[in-house]
């Protein structure tokens, strides 16, 4: 199977939708691995999103389609290059029936910027939240920011007084971290925890008091989330009616899935990219002690790395058609994509054996590929592919592969770090290649929300100045020309390995009645609908 992503195809969403029967039942859902924590302001990860998204709101939010609509904010607009005036949306209370108001909106917006905010990205560019009134802000920006709107249903509104009479004012950032916001719930959104069991279930209900009650999509009194690690005992759990939805859906199992009755396979492109990384910044690897040697600091060795994948054979082998093999760090339908770059590296092992030769690694060097088994598609098989096509070109590779929550803590900045090669994948949230170049490609020193995942540390000036550059031009030719060149230094100096754009496959049975599969895959439970 051919993928090919377009901004159509993005923007036309896809449905799975027959007939609505008049009564609602529980939904039950599963993937493959647990969130990350409730706290709206910690881990930017996507399911763990996905459920933040249902608990919690924005000033704006975005529709299946991708466009963007009222949410906490009912109108805005733009009164000066750097300042954008929001009316609120009055009558809103939190699931525990605190009034919502302007104050919420500033405090979140200090809570959010935090350092240890996996989510200051979507708000980097904001200098300051100013209360007008009860129920009007202004957001004033460090200069005109081209993206503000785009990012804004990832600015996640909490409850000022809640925060505060719980002692959770600061984020604390990592999986699994059980300070209260973590483990506990009080947004504005269509959905309220009731029961938060981790590593085995959460359970929603509809919010009473949710403002937008009447107009509600959805029919599920009740949704109902659990992780199912393993794979087979996921289909398992699809077939036997325990679950109504599982994704993702392994796609060695696609075909079966299909031939079954009462069940159905939902597929469609996703923009997230796949890639590989590696530490750049210190003097000595991780797995050469004593050395004083990091071969990943010289281009060469990153070059014989990326040209000794082969990308078709796992195209072809363990993503079985379902991926768009990429040279880039964006996928296509991401503004500033530049489809010209997008032509990857030759597979050519005997040239990266005298790349490595002429890097004085003529005989290799030991190593270890960090990988999640849980969260992308196929993730740990791609890691197995790698390992033997790395051995190939005689490096002594091993692999070490664990569950996303301890992978994302091993390789995350503030928590670890303790990585010299590792896969992960990357969605930008806010559709546009300055969320990548920012999170993916800069450093943290640089500001807030910069350096979030670019846990090898690629640094180059250049791409530092053009980031910056990119933030406030509003002109879009000028901006992409910015774009272009930042990505071609990247790609030059094999920042890092892009593999590929997966496929989305969701297992979904006759009991829905309705549901719409994003490009981010998640699950907004208010576009379920249950027969």
């Amino acid at each position: 199977m051919k993928l090919r992503l377009t901004v159509l195809a993005l923007a036309a969403g896809l449905s799975l939708a027959v007939a609505v029967a008049a009564d609602a039942k529980t939904f039950r859902y599963a993937t493959g691995a647990d969130l990350l924590g409730l706290d709206p302001h910690s881990n930017n990860e996507g399911p763990t999103n996905a459920m933040k998204g249902n608990l919690y709101e924005g000033l704006l939010h975005r529709r299946p389609d991708l466009s963007l609509n009222p949410s906490l904010a009912t109108e805005w607009q733009q009164t000066a290059p750097d300042v954008w005036r929001f009316k609120l949306r009055q009558g809103v209370k939190y699931h525990l029936g605190q009034d919502f108001t302007a104050d919420d909106v500033v405090f979140s917006f200090a809570r959010q910027s935090q350092a240890t905010s996996d989510m200051a990205y979507a708000v980097a560019s904001i200098k300051e939240v100013r209360k007008i009134d009860s129920h009007t802000v202004e957001l004033v920006t460090k200069g005109p920011d081209p993206v503000l709107l785009q990012n804004l249903p990832l600015f996640y509104i909490m409850s000022k007084s809640w925060v505060e009479q719980n002692n959770a004012g600061t984020v604390e950032r990592g999986a699994g971290k059980t300070n209260y916001p973590n483990v506990n719930a009080n947004g504005t959104g269509p959905f309220r925890v009731v029961e938060r069991v981790p590593d085995t279930r959460t359970v929603l209900e509809p919010n009473a008091v949710w403002w937008g009650n009447a107009t509600r999509e959805t029919n599920i009194t009740r949704a109902v989330f659990q992780p199912i690690g393993n794979a087979a005992t996921r289909v398992a759990a699809l077939l036997s009616g325990e679950m109504d939805l599982i994704y993702p859906l392994p796609l060695q199992d696609v075909d079966r899935i299909k031939a079954q009755g009462g069940v159905q396979v939902m597929q469609g492109p996703e923009l997230r990219t796949i890639f590989l990384g590696f530490d750049q910044w210190r003097d000595e690897s991780l797995d050469m002690p004593g050395s004083k040697k990091n071969p990943f600091k010289d281009v060469r060795v990153r070059k014989a790395f990326y040209q000794a994948i082969d990308i078709n054979a796992i195209q072809r082998v363990v993503m079985r058609g379902a991926s768009a093999p990429t040279a880039s760090m964006v996928a296509p339908g991401i503004q500033g994509f530049v489809e010209d770059l997008n032509k990857r590296l030759p597979f050519d092992p005997d040239g990266a054996k005298k790349l490595l030769a002429e890097a004085g690694y003529p005989n290799g060097f030991p190593v270890t590929l960090d990988c999640p088994n849980d969260r992308y598609v196929n993730d740990e098989a791609i890691c197995l592919a790698v390992v033997p096509m790395i051995k190939r070109i005689g490096i002594d590779i091993k692999l070490n592969a664990q569950t996303r929550s301890k992978h994302f803590n091993k390789i995350s900045l503030t928590e670890g770090n303790v990585t010299s090669f590792y896969l992960l994948g990357w969605t930008p949230g806010s559709y546009d290649s300055l969320n990548a170049l920012m999170n993916l490609m800069t450093l943290s020193n640089r500001g807030a929300g910069h350096g979030e995942y670019n846990s090898g540390r690629y640094n180059n000036a250049r791409v530092n100045e053009l980031t910056d550059l990119i933030k406030v031009e509003v002109d879009q030719v000028k901006r992409n020309a910015m774009i272009r060149e930042a990505f071609k230094i990247h790609q030059d100096e094999v920042g890092h390995i892009p593999l590929h754009q997966q496929a989305l496959a969701w297992g979904v049975r006759d009991s829905v009645a309705k549901a719409w599969q994003r490009p981010f895959d998640d699950v907004d439970l208010r576009f379920i609908v249950m027969k």
